[in-house]
């Protein structure tokens, strides 16, 4: 394949375009979590993500797990958890099995807060995905995005 390879660069224009689509979703939910719950996208992400933790096996997520979740860095997470802890949204404590383990819980307060941004959350990616639609070259992406069934 070459620079000009018309089919890298087909490949190249569709990267490009779904990139734009996350940018776009991103962005909006952004600005509607930041002026109604001084949230980020990526604090409310990993509430999310934390809130749905269980005592059962398998239940507790490792660092690098909620890393991987939020699409962060293991340090870029632990900055992330550090911030949100000194809001009181989250605690951290020993695993009781093994002590070099520590988890990470959402408090009552993450949880009222992570509650009240869901609604939100859901309503810009709306927002967002309804906007992308009218775009020709967005349009298909924002269909294939509603058409799948990923499980929570």
């Amino acid at each position: 394949m070459t620079a000009t390879d018309p089919a890298l660069t087909a490949l190249a224009q569709s990267w490009c375009a779904l990139s734009l689509l996350h940018g776009r979703i991103e962005a909006h939910i952004e600005r509607a979590l930041q002026a109604k719950h001084d949230l980020s996208v990526r604090e409310y992400s990993l509430l999310d993500v934390l809130s749905r933790q269980h005592d059962g096996e398998g239940g507790h997520l490792q660092m690098k797990q909620v890393a991987d979740a939020v699409v962060l860095s293991q340090s870029a997470t632990t900055r992330l958890v550090t911030r949100l802890e000194d809001r009181g949204l989250l605690e951290r404590y020993l695993c009781p099995t093994d002590r070099r383990g520590i988890y990470t819980n959402v408090t009552e307060a993450g949880l009222r807060l992570l509650e009240e941004a869901r609604p939100t959350n859901d309503a810009a990616l709306r927002e967002a995905l309804d906007a992308a639609a009218g775009n020709p070259d967005l349009a298909p992406l924002v269909h294939a995005v509603e058409s799948l069934h990923v499980p929570a």
